[in-house]
């Protein structure tokens, strides 16, 4: 696994790249690759950095693993490719956005244009076997993105931290809520989204009025 990330998040992450469970990571991935069908494609591992530098970066939201259905994963959380069917957890996302801001559903599950405006979708875990959720958590990934999270918090002001479900909540436990902004509400998935505590959060006006608060271009959800 060749890591290809930006320059800017490559300066700050540099040390991790040399611990030893990055090394033990970086074998167990290569390894998969050459020998399964792994998502997302390993040239788009590190997507989420290289369309959101860290200078650029004034949203994070944190996801769990990639899709892991053919064709699906792109490397940013919740994103499918374009002319991909979009999955349920990101329908409730596009339902709620319209429920709050007006806006239409887009005709792409694609979130390439969030992240080109400083929004990280983080995956907890940057890669999975074909049909087998979670098959490459626990083997390091979680390590290093706990890494990105306290860099972020700690090199930064005024991001806005958006932690759906309980997953993301407590590994979103590291951010300096007095510094940064966090929004917290159960998983867009229809299992939790459906029972309340997802739809009326108002999750992405509440995000773009405080960017907005603190001199930020707000997000084009």
């Amino acid at each position: 696994m060749d890591v290809k990330i930006e320059q800017s998040w490559k300066e700050r992450l540099a040390p991790q790249f040399e611990m030893p469970y990055f090394t033990s990571l970086t074998a167990f991935v290569r390894e998969e690759y050459q020998t399964k069908q792994i998502f997302p494609p390993a040239k788009q591992i590190f997507n989420a950095f290289n369309y959101c530098s860290f200078d650029e970066c004034k949203v994070v939201i944190l996801g769990q693993d990639p899709y892991h259905g053919h064709g699906q994963a792109n490397g940013l959380c919740f994103s499918v490719n374009d002319g991909v069917r979009m999955p349920p957890s990101l329908m409730n996302i596009f339902k709620e956005i319209q429920q709050d801001l007006g806006k239409p559903f887009p005709p792409t599950g694609n979130l390439e244009r969030w992240a080109k405006q400083g929004v990280l979708l983080l995956n907890a875990t940057l890669t999975v076997q074909a049909a087998a959720a979670g098959s490459h958590q626990g083997k390091g990934w979680e390590r290093f993105t706990d890494a990105v999270i306290k860099c972020v918090s700690e090199e930064k002001n005024n991001v806005v931290f958006m932690l759906w479900g309980r997953y993301a909540q407590e590994k979103g436990a590291v951010i300096d809520a007095s510094k940064h902004y966090v929004l917290k509400a159960k998983h867009p998935s229809p299992m939790s989204a459906n029972g309340g505590g997802w739809f009326g959060t108002k999750h992405f006006s509440k995000a773009n009025e405080y960017l907005e608060s603190k001199g930020l271009d707000p997000i084009n959800w």
